[in-house]
């Protein structure tokens, strides 16, 4: 709806309701996955049987709670660990991307700038499995010639972190560059023309000024890579993230212990988002 246009009270009544409708639909599967953590029944189905803070707590079957489940926590330590690596791999070379595709004119930078916008449009399964073949043949291949046997190559954390990394670097770089393009460039010139070196102007004046975008470009590769699934499961090894873990025993049988891990998960990403808004505004 445009605000400048007037507009009849029955239109405005059926605005409203459809912006009610849209959040509730968005609201409701969130709510309904914070509202079974607390069931007290071992599905995470109606009817309600109580209140109970096992699924969090809870060391005695059949309520072996969240805090208890050792394979749980260990895979949130594991997409931990990848997140970190992750954003701070995307956030280093998104940021070198940046000033290529914004200070630097050469051949082929169109084609180089599409090239690098590729792995935002390839289904994330399709990128992992292109990944898993073409390290198992160059894995094949080494250990064919001199006998090693590179585990890097083979599905496991690295090849998580290659996969992630192909396409997060991808988001980080356009969350950078978004930045970079408004800082007036007079200023560095300024430092040059006081005496500063150009590595020295870009880390006293430009590195601060693309700050926010830098700790927005972390935030959001890490949450990328922490709730990613489809190129992690085609790569994952015997160490799994939090993802595949939940994947696992939803194969199993669903219990609230995941409504309770996912309320974890909604938790933590409101707050790192609200934190990143609170230092933008600063």
């Amino acid at each position: 709806m445009i605000p400048s246009i007037p507009q009849s009270g029955a239109v405005k009544l059926i605005y409203k309701a459809y912006v009610l409708v849209f959040f509730l639909w968005l609201a409701l599967p969130l709510a309904t996955v914070v509202v079974f953590a607390f069931n007290d029944s071992q599905f995470p189905s109606l009817p309600w049987q109580g209140f109970t803070w096992g699924w969090f707590f809870g060391d005695a079957r059949p309520q072996i709670g969240l805090f208890h489940e050792r394979r749980i926590l260990s895979s949130i330590g594991t997409s931990v660990f990848v997140a970190i690596f992750v954003s701070g791999l995307s956030v280093l070379v998104g940021t070198t991307n940046a000033f290529l595709f914004n200070r630097y004119s050469f051949p082929g930078r169109g084609l180089l700038y599409i090239l690098m916008l590729l792995p935002l449009v390839v289904p994330g399964i399709v990128l992992g499995i292109s990944i898993l073949v073409f390290s198992s043949r160059i894995a094949g291949v080494v250990q064919d010639a001199s006998g090693l046997y590179v585990d890097a190559l083979r599905p496991g954390l690295v090849l998580v972190i290659a996969g992630q990394f192909s396409f997060i670097t991808t988001i980080a770089t356009l969350v950078i560059s978004a930045r970079l393009i408004k800082f007036d460039r007079s200023l560095e010139e300024a430092a040059l023309n006081l005496g500063a070196t150009p590595l020295t102007a870009v880390r006293t004046i430009t590195i601060p000024y693309l700050l926010p975008a830098l700790i927005g470009a972390f935030v959001v590769a890490f949450l990328m890579s922490f709730e990613n699934f489809n190129t992690t499961l085609m790569l994952v090894g015997s160490d799994a993230p939090l993802t595949i873990t939940m994947f696992d025993r939803l194969k199993e049988g669903s219990t609230p212990v995941l409504n309770a891990v996912s309320l974890l998960l909604i938790l933590g990403s409101s707050v790192l988002a609200l934190a990143m808004i609170a230092l933008q505004r600063r």
